[in-house]
Order: structure tokens, then sequence, then C-alpha cells
């Protein structure tokens, strides 16, 4: 797994419950240790990721650790200023033609299901295309699975209906018009920021998605599918994470009972995940917390190299 410690982007999806937010962060901790710059971003509601570093972080960027910023997105604070964005960019688009009622009808939009996902998707694209720079690694606690993959189909999406929009506008203007015009103008830089979101999320090179789960039925079942909609969408599969793996020196008949249990599906996961990077981190006598837990963790992970302290 230690070519995950070399890439700019990592999202690290999973059932809920699994372990994806202790990985992302023990990650995140082996690679400040390693000097590379990082910021740990969490999109899951849940927002555990300061929980387990026991140092509490928000919606700003705060260091936690040398070489090491976290940020707790909130989508409901996100959905506001969302509404409050888009209300100024169509005043200044329309001018005097927009009026109050238009915008009212944009804040009853604001109250709509789905809003939340299209304001977290905005500043996730934001982080992802003008923070980076400031980074050596961005590493993305995301939410659980079948959310997480919603999200990163919108790029594709959203730029075919915007193009629709744009090219409507186009064959209502005369054309010399076109050129100058602010609508058109605006919807061909969001298309221009989407198309760019997107080659970051498909490149091979840069960017991995990691599918933590632990050995039992329905997490695997569930990660089976999640990596078959990465690959149908072309988004690169980094690594497999099987967490909670019971120790060889644990026993007693009951564990012996479970670890039998647990081998059916390892075997199952060795075979279905046979070409992918995979990485097994045993079960813990007590809940991870603390950065001790978490280097204890990322030593799991990535056992081959040394980190400084």
């Amino acid at each position: 797994m230690l070519h995950l410690l070399q890439r700019r982007l990592l999202l690290f999806g999973g059932k809920g419950g699994v372990g994806k937010t202790t990985c992302a962060a023990a990650t995140a901790l082996a690679a400040s240790r390693r000097g590379r710059r990082v910021l740990l971003v969490s999109t899951d509601p849940a927002h555990s990721t300061s929980d387990v570093f026991e140092r509490p972080f928000g919606a700003t960027e705060q260091e936690i650790l040398p070489s090491l910023s976290g940020l707790e997105i909130d989508p409901g604070a996100e959905a506001r200023q969302y509404i409050a964005d888009v209300k100024a960019r169509a005043t200044a688009l329309f001018k005097t033609s927009i009026n109050t009622r238009a915008l009212e009808q944009i804040d009853i939009a604001g109250s709509m299901p789905g809003i939340e996902d299209a304001a977290l998707f905005d500043r996730l694209a934001d982080i992802v295309l003008t923070r980076a720079a400031d980074y050596d690694l961005l590493v993305l606690d995301t939410a659980p699975t079948g959310h997480t993959l919603q999200l990163l189909r919108m790029p594709a999406s959203m730029a075919g209906w915007l193009r629709a929009l744009a090219e409507s506008r186009r064959q209502m203007l005369p054309d010399d018009r076109t050129a100058t015009d602010e609508i058109i103008a605006a919807l061909d830089a969001r298309i221009a920021r989407l198309d760019a979101l997107r080659t970051r999320l498909t490149s091979h090179r840069d960017t991995a998605f990691v599918l933590v789960l632990i050995p039992e039925r329905l997490p695997l079942d569930e990660t089976v599918r999640a990596a078959d909609q990465l690959e149908q969408a072309g988004l690169p599969l980094g690594g497999i994470v099987v967490n909670r793996v019971l120790p060889e020196d644990a026993g007693g008949a009951f564990v012996e009972a479970r670890r039998r249990q647990q081998q059916v599906y390892l075997s199952e996961i060795d075979r279905r995940f046979a070409a992918a990077h995979r990485a097994r981190i045993a079960e813990r006598p007590s809940d991870v917390h603390g950065v001790d837990d978490l280097a204890g963790i990322a030593a799991a992970l990535f056992p081959a190299t040394t980190v400084r302290s």
C-alpha cells in the first residue's frame, strides 16, 4: 500500500462503521510523518475525524500536528452558503431583471432534497482544484459508499446539463452577442471547472480510491458493488483495506468460530480483489483514539518504511 503515500488525492470509502475514518486518519498521519504536507478532509456527517485525533477542528483548515491539517465540512452550513452564493450570482448576472419573487424561489429551492449534496460537491471541487497546490496530499474521509459514489458521478452529469443550457442560450442570441454574453461565460466557466475536477478524479497517477471493509457478508457485497461502479466510471481503485481481522493469537471457542467465519470472507476478498493492492488490520482490544493508536494503524497499513516522530 506504500504507493498510496505518493499520490496527491486519496478518497476513503466504505459502509458505515467499518473504520474508514480511522484508516483515512492513519494514512494522513503516516504521510505527514514522512514529510508530506497533508490536508485531511471529512465529508462524513458523523464527523469523527476530530474525535479520533482527540483534537477538535471544524469548518476551517486547522493544524492538527506538524505537516498535518484537518477540515470537517458541515453540509448544512455549506448548503446555506451555497444558496447565498447562487442568489448573489443571479443578481449580478441578471441585474435589475431579477425580482424579489425569483429570489424567494431560490430560497425555496434551498430547502429541497439534494441541495446539501450540491453544496457539498461544490465545496469539494473547490478544495480539490484550489487547495491542492498548498499540500502534497489531500485525504478525503467520505460519507458511506452509496452517497460518495453519487457525488463522484456529478461532474459528468452536471457538465452535460450545463452544456445543454449553454447551447440553448447560444441559439437564443444573435451570433455577434454570444462571445460577450455573461450568462454563457458563467456556464462555460462552470463546465471547465467540472471538466478539471473529473480529470483530477480519474487520474491514475495522482488519485486513488481506497475501499475499507470488515470480513463480513454485507460489507463485502457493498465493496464489490462499489469497486464495479468505480471501474465503470473510470475512477482508479488504489487498494482494499480489510479491517478488524481477528489476531492469530486470539483464542477461545467463540473466537475460533468467529475466525473460521472470517476466513471464509477473507478468502473471498482475496479472490474477488486479486488484482488490487490489499492490506489487513487486526482487531484491537480497544477503540482507536489518539495519535498513538493511529500510529499503530499506520504501521499496519505501511509497515515497510520508518517514520519520523
